[in-house]
């Protein structure tokens, strides 16, 4: 989906290290390259060794410093006020400060004239036609002294010779006319009308006879037709009217209708979605109204020429489903995209993905398509939610190392950097490797505040924790510590999930009322489990007996990843939870419940 002071896609909002950035929308501005780009300058990078780690980090955070200085400088030269920590702005124009509401004013205008004057659709200017021609040799062409003595022969308006003689004397090295020719003749001229005449052809006939007869035949021909006089004019037939002049018929003609031009479904003015789109556009430029015109434009082009509206009628097959993939919605209302970096630890997969250019390709046309479908989702309006909550999960990640898997990696992020402005709230990366820690403290003091408030790591022990801060867990995939699961379930998304923390070398009770004749249906998880885990039913009455729903037993990571359990009464009372950690590390518990009427 590719508004920060930095210059880079969504370039503020993508990863620091290139393989967290490949399926990741750029969200931070990229500084307009018209001559020469940071890259260009730097030397090609030697291509790390997955083993050593520590030249994975050299090699990372060089890149990264390079790219984050223009950030820096544009950072100084900001006119409009950033705020200190990051908080998504009002897309609401009423609500905006007065000098964001006139860059957005000065903005639309810019648009309006270029749609008036088809800029927008209208293909890059061509060199003229004079850059395009080749250097020509010196010699003059008998065309060319042509035209110089009709100019010579104007400009003097000296008095006709006898311009019959002359035409005689030339035509007598041409071949005999045939009887037609002489028919077709046209009548002979008067003497005021055939001065350029007997010029030209002496000219001509001086010339180019030195160099080929036959060009002379021709010339004198072109030349005789081009200015005879006409015939008289009581011989002549009534002419017909001169066509209007190229002057006039432009002042005529009315101005062309401005043309229509939409970008993700939505025309750039005159809808109330259209505001949101400039100001995605305005806020990747820090405001600056010129700089977000020409990065608008270069959008537009670039959809034209890579074929979005045809794109995203193709079917690029669904061996990607589970590298990327939308999965519910954070706390604020956010769609939320997964990108499982793991997945390319399958060989044939990583091959038949970048093992070539044209696999490359359809890899990107594939992320591209992926991306678009995506934001036609989201809602433009005025008050709407326009962003997307990115998780990355680097468990099993490539890394590094992998030189293909780099070079989609930074094709990918150029075209999402350039054309998907301001379109990810947040970036959190899980399960995070030690050395991508090392990288984040190393380059974090090259980063603005607005930046590194976008961005959120967690390293394994952590990742499902740092989820929930972000998205509730009933919203979070199963795999991901939340209770989201795909299919017929008991429970869904809208059946919201209770949050504890039992501390270490402690227990914790979770008391669920149960009413008589029902049944009580619940889902329990400890987020990585090595706990003892239990429950039984106590009733209400005074004297009345336990029942044990389910013994008191150890659960190791991996053996159960949630507990659904019910249990049918026909008094009441209520069920207890026992969680009883022994470790020395606090867990999180999970659990929500329903309760159903007996049959």
């Amino acid at each position: 989906m590719a508004e920060v002071p930095q210059k880079t896609a969504v370039a503020e909002d993508a990863p620091p290290a290139a393989a967290a950035e490949v399926v990741g929308v750029s969200d931070v501005p990229a500084v307009d390259k018209p001559e020469t780009t940071k890259e260009k300058e730097l030397p090609p990078e030697p291509e790390p060794e997955p083993e050593k780690a520590a030249e994975k980090v050299a090699a990372v955070v060089e890149e990264v410093i390079e790219a984050e200085k223009p950030k820096e400088a544009a950072a100084k030269e900001e006119k409009i006020p950033q705020s200190v920590s990051f908080k998504e702005e009002t897309n609401v124009v009423a609500d905006l400060p007065e000098a964001q509401k006139k860059a957005l004013e000065e903005l639309k205008q810019l648009v309006q004239d270029a749609l008036s004057k088809h800029e927008f659709t209208a293909p890059p200017p061509r060199p003229s036609k004079e850059e395009e021609k080749p250097a020509e040799p010196t010699e003059t062409k008998p065309e060319e002294e042509k035209k110089e003595v009709v100019e010579a022969a104007q400009e003097a308006e000296q008095p006709p010779p006898p311009p019959a003689a002359e035409v005689v004397e030339t035509k007598e090295d041409a071949p005999p006319a045939t009887a037609a020719e002489e028919e077709k003749a046209p009548p002979p001229a008067e003497p005021s009308e055939s001065v350029v005449v007997a010029e030209v052809v002496e000219a001509v006939t001086a010339t180019a006879v030195d160099d080929d007869g036959a060009k002379t035949v021709e010339a004198i021909k072109e030349t005789i037709v081009a200015f005879a006089a006409p015939p008289p004019a009581e011989e002549a037939a009534p002419a017909a009217e001169e066509p209007p002049k190229e002057e006039e018929t432009a002042k005529e003609a009315p101005p062309p209708e401005p043309e229509e031009v939409c970008i993700w479904g939505i025309p750039l003015l005159g809808d109330e979605k259209s505001d949101t789109i400039l100001l995605k556009f305005l806020r990747a430029r820090d405001f600056k109204v010129k700089e977000a015109f020409t990065m608008l434009k270069n959008t537009v082009r670039w959809r034209k020429e890579f074929g979005i509206d045809a794109l995203l009628e193709e079917d690029l097959g669904s061996d990607l489903d589970k590298v990327v993939y939308m999965h519910g919605f954070d706390k604020e209302g956010h769609p939320v995209c997964y990108n499982v970096f793991g997945e390319f630890q399958n060989k044939e997969l990583y091959q038949n993905t970048f093992s070539d250019e044209e696999k490359r390709q359809k890899f990107l046309r594939w992320r591209i398509q992926f991306l678009e479908k995506s934001i036609r989702k989201l809602d433009f309006t005025p008050k709407g939610i326009c962003t997307v909550v990115q998780v990355n999960d680097l468990k099993n990640s490539p890394g590094l190392g992998m030189r293909e898997l780099r070079s989609a990696t930074k094709q990918a992020l150029q075209l999402l950097q350039d054309n998907y402005p301001e379109f990810v709230a947040k970036q959190v990366f899980i399960n995070v490797p030690w050395w991508y820690l090392a990288v984040n403290r190393m380059i974090s003091p090259f980063l603005t505040q607005r930046t590194k408030s976008k961005f959120v790591f967690a390293g394994p022990s952590k990742s499902a924790e740092t989820l929930f801060k972000y998205v509730a867990p009933e919203q979070v995939p199963l795999q991901y510590g939340g209770l989201s699961r795909e299919g017929e379930q008991e429970f869904t998304t809208a059946d919201s999930v209770t949050e504890l923390t039992v501390k270490p070398t402690s227990k914790e009770t979770i008391e669920i009322p149960i009413s008589e004749a029902s049944v009580l249906v619940w889902e329990t998880r400890v987020v990585g489990w090595d706990v003892s885990y239990g429950a039984e039913f106590v009733p209400s009455v005074e004297g009345g007996y336990t029942v044990i729903v389910e013994k008191a037993r150890k659960i190791a990571p991996a053996d159960e990843t949630v507990i659904s359990s019910s249990y049918k009464t026909g008094e009441p009372g209520k069920v207890v939870i026992t969680i009883d950690n022994q470790t020395s590390k606090k867990k999180k518990i999970l659990y929500r419940f329903k309760t159903k009427r007996s049959e």
